[in-house]
């Protein structure tokens, strides 16, 4: 089997050079398994294992003048082997090589994008960890619910991007597909023996029933694919801005020696790398349209495609291939402040409790209705009141005490029970 990359940086798989020379491998494979079933004499496939290249310069000064990228690749191909180009891309058509050629370079990609996601993996992880038990406050419409740890919020965030992974997976298998089938794909002028031969020696495996293209429902599974990674990226840069903000500060993103925040106010701290993750999302989410509409061709091909697949691929692979690099940065570098998430949690005097004061009291007979409207009551008397506080009005309610006494009303007002079955969820992430 051929190895076509060594893993290289995306930008890498990305150039007209890597794009030719994916071209390359599919000729010369597809020329190896002719001559494997004795149809192209070994001195020939010698001579075109040892001669065959490419010039990208002259490919494109020939394509200036025959206006077809593939045979502008085949001219000059055909330049550095000479007589032996006559065995090169025979019972072929372009569609064969740009095809599969684009499917080594999706692959490639989507190893690159595996690599990263296992590196945000494990930074998660690692921070989950260490604030299993930090606690604060939940919230639901923005505000304020019951308590959690941080390590539970990050334990969500690991279960999706463990699912990124598994998506990546069944996507290499998905997008790794090939054809050598020729015009319309009926193989008229080729062997089903020779695509078997091609993609095996490529790492590919053959299209079920290709017609002059690779269907495009797969290709818009690659870019649904990204973009739904960079929503997940998406949602943890969201929280990340959410939480650094001035009135919160539960979290913030790492701050470089010399680095600024603003020219006209030097306090300023901002979360520039969460906010440049979250824009980028949005770049990815529009190529999906795109994508979807690349699916509906004219019957056995046209190459509508194609125009938009040259800016999409690319661009899509690098840019979520840097945002799964970048969200790693920020989370090993992410500071977290344990006070502040405590201070946050009890402001008003605790009433993120409230429904644990609420079924101590239907506990001790009280009617639920009842029950509610005297938590109800005190809570909204310390909500957003200057020096507000719940706990307090409960004490100072004599039925309250009655009924829960002192320690009895303390102990709603421990966070122990929110963190019962974190064990749970850990097991089941295997943190």
């Amino acid at each position: 089997m051929i190895e076509r990359y060594t893993l290289p940086e995306m930008g890498n798989i990305w150039t007209d050079k890597a794009k030719y020379q994916s071209w390359l491998d599919v000729e010369i494979a597809a020329c190896e398994a002719n001559c494997q079933l004795g149809r192209l004499p070994e001195d020939v496939m010698r001579q075109i294992r040892e001669k065959a290249t490419f010039d990208p310069e002259r490919i494109l000064e020939i394509e200036a003048e025959v206006r077809h990228d593939v045979i502008a690749f085949l001219t000059n191909v055909n330049e550095s082997v000479g007589d032996a180009g006559r065995y090169i891309h025979v019972g072929m058509t372009s569609s064969d090589v740009l095809d599969t050629g684009l499917a080594l370079q999706l692959k490639a990609s989507v190893k690159l994008l595996q690599k990263e996601t296992k590196e945000l993996e494990e930074a998660i992880r690692n921070l989950a960890k260490a604030h299993k038990t930090t606690v604060m406050i939940g919230r639901s419409h923005a505000i304020h619910g019951e308590p959690i740890t941080f390590g539970f919020k990050l334990a969500g965030w690991l279960a999706e991007t463990n699912r990124n992974s598994e998506r990546l997976i069944r996507l290499e298998k998905d997008i790794a597909v090939g054809q050598v089938s020729g015009a319309m794909g009926t193989y008229a002028n080729t062997d089903p023996e020779v695509e078997k031969l091609t993609c095996e020696s490529l790492g590919l495996t053959p299209d079920v029933a290709s017609t002059q293209v690779i269907s495009r429902d797969r290709h818009a599974d690659y870019i649904q694919t990204i973009a739904l990674i960079g929503a997940s990226l998406d949602r943890f840069a969201t929280e990340i801005r959410n939480l650094q903000r001035t009135d919160v500060l539960e979290v913030e993103e790492s701050f470089a020696k010399g680095q600024k925040g603003s020219s006209a106010m030097p306090h300023k701290r901002n979360p520039i790398r969460s906010e440049r993750i979250s824009g980028l999302a949005r770049v990815l989410r529009s190529y999906v349209i795109a994508a979807l509409e690349n699916i509906a061709l004219w019957h056995e091909r046209d190459i509508s495609h194609s125009s938009t697949e040259r800016m999409m691929f690319p661009d899509s692979s690098v840019t979520l291939h840097f945002m799964l690099r970048e969200m790693t940065e920020v989370i090993k570098g992410l500071g977290v402040y344990p006070t502040n998430m405590l201070r946050n949690m009890n402001i008003y005097g605790g009433v993120v409790f409230s429904q644990r004061v609420l079924l101590a009291l239907v506990e001790s007979g009280m009617s639920r209705e009842e029950a509610y409207k005297v938590v109800q009551k005190h809570s909204h008397s310390a909500w957003n009141q200057e020096g507000g506080d719940f706990k307090a009005n409960l004490e100072s309610d004599h039925e309250v005490i009655k009924r829960l006494t002192t320690n009895g009303l303390e102990s709603c007002f421990n966070t122990d029970i929110h963190q019962a079955n974190l064990d749970v969820i850990w097991k089941r992430l295997g943190i």
